[in-house]
């Protein structure tokens, strides 16, 4: 009976030990069951957002590539559209051969000065425009006069430019002697220099314009016109063959070479105090190569970029007449090429001599 009663007692005792450690094993599982559906939600939720994000920049990839097509194609459509009704056309410099320099230049004279042969020419008697190469003429016809060079001018209102509207950094009210006015409109080309020595010509501008007309036509230039001191008006017109004439005169007058070779000039500005400096405006008379004896550069619309020379290459004294050239350094760039062709065919007529 007793044996009995102590084996139950075991048994209910095995019973409360084991007890808590199932239910504790039981708890366990569940929280590892949880802890696991947990993560695999956790996984699933990042393999789906995953999944989102990639659709995401897909999406906004192929937006970009379709934005970045549209603008490649307005950007497209935007310069047919400019340049409609637009023709271009490239110019071509001819190649450089014996009997030709290649020059871009619409009108050319290419003048040996010592036997008075044309070495080249291209619409030598084309009349044109001739803007600032005007300026030659304006320098002979009061160097002509024998006027005081060192006679005090005044720059005025009516020097202004009102037909081109040009700049000008000689103010009205600048005072200038008559020689370095005419130093800066041949080495500058100043427009209202060379306005000033026509209206203070002692006979008046008109009568400085008529001498202007007769010292063309006594140089041999039939077909030139001027009607102003400047070139700022189309109207004063010559030929590439006339201009070499009027370069040839030019060159006798020392001052005409010793101011279309100065490379700059500086002054203390009656006006306002300060130093200004003025530049030639061919680049050329900078060079220690080039032997130039006169040089004149213009400009209008209407002329086109032009470049009037007198220089000794190779031993022979030769006048350049380059009109209507376009681009800005198309002139300079013609200059060169004359002088090489001229160098070349030097050589070439030596050695098959």
């Amino acid at each position: 009976m007793l044996y009995r009663i102590f084996s139950c007692c075991t048994l209910v005792a095995a019973l409360g030990l084991t007890a808590p450690a199932i239910a504790a094993a039981h708890t366990d599982h569940k929280t590892v069951t949880k802890s696991s559906a947990k993560k695999s939600t956790s996984h699933a939720s990042k393999a789906k957002a995953s999944k989102t994000n990639k659709v995401a920049v897909k999406n906004t990839s192929a937006k970009k590539t379709a934005s970045k097509s549209n603008s490649k194609h307005i950007s497209s459509r935007a310069i047919a559209n400019a340049r409609k009704d637009v023709s271009v056309s490239r110019a071509l410099a001819m190649s450089t051969t014996l009997d030709n320099p290649g020059v871009q230049s619409v009108g050319v004279l290419v003048l040996n000065e010592q036997n008075g042969d044309i070495m080249y020419e291209k619409n030598a008697d084309t009349l044109t425009p001739i803007a600032s190469i005007t300026k030659l003429m304006t320098a002979m016809v009061t160097l002509d006069a024998q006027l005081p060079l060192n006679e005090l001018l005044t720059i005025s209102q009516a020097d202004v430019d009102t037909l081109k509207n040009t700049t000008s950094r000689l103010s009205v009210g600048t005072t200038l002697t008559r020689g370095e006015l005419l130093l800066l409109a041949l080495m500058a080309s100043e427009n209202r220099a060379a306005s000033a020595l026509a209206r203070t010509f002692p006979a008046g501008q008109a009568v400085f314009i008529r001498k202007m007309n007769e010292k063309a036509q006594s140089l041999g230039m039939r077909n030139s016109r001027f009607y102003d001191s400047t070139g700022l008006t189309p109207n004063n017109v010559s030929t590439p063959r006339e201009l070499a004439l009027m370069v040839k005169a030019a060159h006798r007058y020392p001052e005409i070479h010793d101011f279309t070779t100065s490379s700059e000039y500086s002054f203390v500005s009656n006006q306002s105090g300060r130093s200004l400096a003025f530049h030639n405006t061919n680049p050329l008379v900078k060079e220690v190569d080039w032997n130039i004896g006169v040089s004149k550069t213009g400009f209008i619309n209407e002329a086109g970029r032009c470049l009037v020379m007198q220089a000794t290459i190779n031993g022979t004294p030769v006048v350049i007449v380059l009109l209507d050239s376009n681009g800005k350094y198309t002139r300079i760039g013609d200059a060169q090429k004359v002088r090489k062709w001229i160098e070349t065919t030097s050589i070439s007529k030596s050695r098959a001599g």
